[in-house]
């Protein structure tokens, strides 16, 4: 090749690689642009066809509207939520020496006025008011309790700012995020935590004789005067009432995290009774059971999405007069089948003592039904 159309050619290489450098380095710059500003000043824009160009969409977003679960559900449930305040008798070494201030919390469920907390709570108190959300205070009277459930409902007279809603406590899953709100040492009123339901169907031996039984255990942090308030899910519905926390064992060891609350299902079958009738009795069937979901269902393919599992029958109970056995799965109550709507311990607090009932059981996977005739309970 002549000398000079190499150095042409040569010269032509050396302009392109250092154009090429030049666009480089200036794709760059824009790129740094971009990352340091969010856009690029004077940026050519091309006409790329409609027919290709991709699709447009909007997107707003206003930090001061957004709204957590959480704290939407606590601005619908906090204020139905009260302090609950009232009076026992003093004792000190040398005996009765006056009266004493204590506290717990509660929530409003009705717009007539009715407030559920626990039976722990106001046993024994005088003089109950109740603090509202907004500071002012009414007056209460107890309408009923049921000591077995550490449940109770109080009935205020004066205006009610909010009533809470009840949600589905058999549906519950560990791990669900759930929020506790109440009044801890009756100082801190609607003070709120968080955590989540470590499990479900748990069962605390009260020291009197008897169990509380099917509790919620959750994480969420319950103090003293927290009682009787509630534990809701992220829906803003009421799934438990707090009712107590455990801090260590026999052996000292010294726990945290661990509170229990009574599940809804089981406060509105006995709330609704005691604000029929003023007082609640407890038909008595004489079986240990776990709630069926399809969750469980699916696990253990048991053919039935809803029901109660009976876990154990008690000796001489009206279930073991009847014919029922461990392992089968009540899934209906005379007409009345246990499904979503309607839990199994709801279903059969709708009857009293001494009434028959006919179950249907799921057994070995065939349907036959019993009747039994309800006894009366002195304990859950």
């Amino acid at each position: 090749m002549p000398r000079k159309r190499f150095s042409s050619v040569l010269w032509m290489l050396l302009l392109a690689g250092f154009a090429g450098f030049i666009g480089a380095v200036t794709g760059s710059l824009l790129v740094y642009q971009y990352f340091l500003h969010g856009e690029i000043d004077n940026m050519p824009v091309l006409d790329v066809p409609a027919e290709v160009a991709p699709p447009q969409i909007a997107v707003e977003v206003n930090t001061t509207e957004i709204q957590t679960a959480i704290t939407q559900s606590v601005q619908r449930v906090g204020p139905s939520v009260v302090t609950v305040v009232g009076n026992l008798p003093a004792i000190s070494e040398a005996g009765p020496s006056g009266l004493q201030q204590v506290s717990g919390s509660g929530l409003f469920i009705s717009q007539d006025g009715y407030i559920l907390t626990n039976n722990h709570v106001v046993q024994g108190m005088e003089n109950v008011t109740v603090t509202l959300y907004d500071g002012s205070q009414q007056a209460a009277a107890v309408v009923g309790t049921d000591p077995f459930a550490d449940l109770a409902v109080l009935k205020s007279e004066g205006p009610v700012p909010a009533v809470a809603a009840l949600g589905n406590s058999d549906v519950l899953n560990p791990g669900e995020t759930v929020i506790a709100i109440g009044s801890p040492l009756g100082d801190f009123k609607n003070t709120v935590t968080v955590g989540v339901v470590s499990a479900t169907g748990r069962s605390i031996d009260t020291g009197a004789g008897y169990a509380i039984e099917d509790l919620i255990q959750t994480d969420a942090a319950i103090n003293q005067g927290n009682s009787g308030g509630p534990l809701l899910n992220l829906a803003g519905e009421v799934i438990g009432i707090n009712t107590l926390v455990v801090r260590g064992s026999s052996n000292q060891a010294v726990a945290e995290g661990l509170g229990f609350a009574i599940p809804v299902n089981t406060v509105r079958a006995v709330s609704s009774q005691i604000i029929s009738q003023g007082y609640f009795t407890r038909p008595y069937l004489g079986i240990r059971w776990q709630a069926l979901t399809p969750n469980i269902a699916a696990v253990y393919n048991l053919g039935r999405q809803w029901g109660a599992y009976v876990t154990n029958v008690v000796p001489g109970s009206p279930a073991e007069i009847a014919g029922v056995q461990a392992g089968d799965i009540i899934v209906r109550i005379d007409e009345i089948s246990i499904d979503a709507d309607n839990s199994f311990i709801n279903t059969l607090y709708r009857y009293n003592p001494n009434d028959s009932i006919t179950l249907e059981l799921l057994r070995d996977g065939s349907s036959l039904q019993v009747n039994v005739t309800l006894g009366e309970s002195n304990t859950p």
